[in-house]
């Protein structure tokens, strides 16, 4: 009697603390991803590698100061190493800007036999004026990486106001082309030459979503552009970076130089007040290789600082990002817990 109530008071415990166990590790909550202050998240999965990297801007500066990039791996999207600096604006790096560093794109390109990484940032010039777009050259996601020693877009285009900012990168897994677009204020779209550092001026073209509002998809900045299904998704930001109200709209279209139809709830992520989340914006999107599996990854304000600088003390999340059956996009709630461990046989995801 007294061995069996041993063995009953004995299970007892070691149930409850693989109950209380179990329940500490699916409270683990992995938002924000990165240590810090970053925004603007640019996030790619390397065939090369076979891991995912982030590229933010460097926030925690006044006046969005910040002169450095740096870049963040992962294995499963949940632990994120900083690999370090591989870009400084304020350095010998970069001939022709002086700081200012933004809102990057990377895209992974195989050429001459091996992956090539093209590094495209808006920066401040040297000789003055609104902000500029360059780009910087590398044979590894991580760098070290070469600036082409020029901005290759330095004037706003044609009949626009805003600033050439928010530059994205996109290749059409259809034709192959590559695709640069930038703007705040409007959206300019132009194909890249072969060389990806250089475009045709022959192909730009003002893409910028009309009307909206404040409340749902009047369009700020930020676009950011991913295929599924033979859609082209189209994603931005509305509102004012500093906003509790900043969130990201979509549309989508035939061709990746559009025209962008707005989707008919286009609202894709938005603060969440109950949670103390706010100003969820600027995003990038991933998919996970070989599967219908996509997360968005975003910057949003962090709550102790949502009255004090607001603009310049961001931190970059990740949550799932679910679609409809009609290929629509299902509006993410943000959370705090984010991403649990994505892991994938990344031998079968290689090309």
């Amino acid at each position: 009697m007294r061995k069996s109530l041993f063995v009953i008071l004995g299970t007892f415990i070691l149930s409850h603390l693989l109950f209380s166990c179990h329940n500490a590790k699916q409270d683990v909550c992995n938002n924000p991803v990165l240590p810090g202050f970053h925004a603007d998240p640019e996030v790619l999965y390397s065939q090369n590698t076979g891991k995912f990297y982030i590229y933010p801007t460097s926030d925690g500066f006044d006046g969005w100061g910040g002169t450095y990039f740096n870049v963040f791996s992962s294995s499963d999207m949940v632990n994120w190493k900083d690999e370090g600096t591989f870009l400084d604006l304020a350095s010998e790096q970069v001939s022709w800007a002086t700081g200012n560093a933004w809102a990057p794109a990377i895209e992974e390109k195989w050429m001459d036999g091996k992956y090539k990484y093209f590094f495209y940032y808006s920066g401040h010039p040297q000789s003055g004026g609104g902000k500029q777009i360059g780009v910087a050259i590398a044979d590894s996601p991580t760098g070290p990486f070469v600036d082409s020693g020029k901005a290759i877009v330095t004037e706003l285009p044609e009949g626009v106001g805003g600033q050439n900012i928010d530059v994205d990168v996109f290749t059409d897994p259809v034709s192959g082309k590559s695709y640069i677009y930038w703007g705040n204020g409007f959206v300019a779209v132009a194909e890249l030459n072969d060389d990806m550092i250089s475009w045709k001026p022959e192909t730009i073209r003002i893409i910028t979503p009309e009307g909206g509002t404040l409340e749902d998809y009047a369009y700020r900045e930020g676009l950011y552009v991913f295929y599924r299904n033979g859609l082209y998704y189209f994603m931005w930001s509305v509102d004012d970076t500093g906003s509790p109200n900043y969130h990201v709209a979509y549309g989508t279209g035939t061709s990746p130089m559009g025209p962008i139809t707005v989707a008919k709830e286009p609202v894709v992520i938005i603060q969440n007040p109950e949670k103390e989340i706010y100003g969820t914006g600027h995003n990038s999107v991933i998919q996970i290789p070989g599967r219908d599996e996509w997360y968005i990854v975003y910057h949003r304000i962090n709550k102790d600082y949502l009255n004090n600088a607001p603009g310049v003390h961001r931190e970059v999340c990740i949550d799932r990002m679910y679609f409809n059956e009609d290929g629509t996009i299902r509006q993410v709630i943000p959370t705090r817990c984010g991403v649990k461990s994505v892991l994938f046989d990344y031998t079968k995801s290689t090309k």
